[in-house]
């Protein structure tokens, strides 16, 4: 992962490198610290020798925030980009604000600078504001994960830490995923289901983590199927516009019969070339998007798209944050849930 900005340094040493050294768990640091009472007296003295030859002080803020009980949850919610369809967040946070109500806590949101993805978590913990967070960044190397376990503060993640990832998923922080393979994989089985050889991939640049997993998905169709891929993978910004134009490059290279996009914006871009070229979709060409989001529903013929369940991702989150709250044990970090494919008519070679 990368490091935090400047703006937000992080001072070691932390409660991890301390229970590193003392070959202890972070649970057993705290105990030492907070509760010594219940540790036994050689185990007690291992890790406060440490605590003093690393010169460890604890961060006050983060321990007022597992003790004081504001009731409140963080989340960083992101203003929606232009040219880009989906503003999928707004039913995550709908779910996510309704389930937590259910144990007592509310959701409240905070923003910060597009360019320091860490804006806003510091000034929360310095005044304790809220009891916990939720973060949605996990995927592309960012810092939020690593900062705040660093300053000792509970969180849950939507979306599996992608460079922290141990034996069979296993991770230092609890997670809730939406696998986007399998969801690729159910678009690109329905276009072949549909008589289509040459299904086309419209994804994001190489970077994206989660791209690459939803490309996964198309290729691993495709070779089941024994169709070739080769020349059909497109990347490209997420951008109507962008998307609109690497069609037209594509469809004047080589026949593609169908495209299956890793989100909905890149879908409707798909489905902007093919009405300036005089192809009707679903009929000539099949499209599927990714996300079910609003403009999938609402755009002409109605987009197919690989829907993901937001609502569940919300209930599972919060069940976590109940256990992380309470100091209970997590028996299973990583919790991997499947979408499913809503079919439109651009798709469907029968609509009328």
């Amino acid at each position: 992962m990368s490091q935090p900005s400047g703006r937000h340094p992080v001072v070691p040493p932390t409660l991890a490198t301390v229970a590193e050294r003392a070959g202890v768990s972070r649970q057993t640091v705290s105990n030492a610290l907070n509760s010594p009472g219940l540790l036994r007296p050689d185990t007690l003295e291992r890790v406060l020798a440490v605590v003093a030859e690393l010169g460890y002080t604890p961060n006050r803020a983060a321990r007022q925030l597992r003790t004081r009980a504001s009731r409140l949850v963080g989340l960083r919610f992101e203003a929606a980009q232009e040219g880009a369809s989906s503003a999928l967040l707004d039913r995550f946070v709908h779910s996510l604000v309704e389930t937590s109500e259910r144990i007592g806590h509310h959701v409240l949101l905070f923003s910060g600078d597009e360019d320091d993805p860490l804006d806003g978590y510091d000034e929360l913990l310095r005044s304790t504001a809220v009891d916990a967070f939720v973060v949605t960044d996990t995927y592309a190397g960012t810092p939020q994960a690593a900062f705040l376990q660093s300053r000792g503060a509970p969180f849950v993640a939507f979306g599996r830490p992608w460079d922290d990832l141990g034996a069979g998923g296993a991770s230092d922080w609890a997670w809730v995923d939406v696998d986007g393979g399998h969801g690729a994989r159910l678009a690109t089985e329905h276009l072949i289901e549909q008589g289509h050889t040459r299904v086309a991939w419209l994804g994001w640049e190489r970077s994206s983590r989660i791209g690459e997993d939803r490309r996964s998905g198309w290729e691993t169709a495709m070779a089941a199927a024994g169709h070739p891929v080769a020349g059909l993978g497109v990347r490209t910004t997420d951008n109507v516009d962008a998307a609109r134009m690497a069609v037209h490059r594509l469809l004047e290279e080589r026949p593609v019969t169908g495209f299956v996009c890793v989100s909905d914006t890149l879908g409707i871009g798909v489905l902007h070339a093919l009405q300036e070229r005089g192809l009707t979709p679903g009929k000539e060409v099949g499209v599927v998007g990714f996300d079910d989001s609003l403009g999938a529903q609402m755009v002409w013929p109605g987009l197919s798209s690989v829907r993901q369940p937001l609502e569940q991702v919300a209930v599972e989150l919060v069940t976590l944050l109940h256990l992380v709250l309470g100091d209970k044990p997590v028996d299973d970090r990583g919790t991997m849930l499947q979408p499913t494919l809503v079919v439109r008519r651009s798709s469907r070679r029968d609509w009328a």
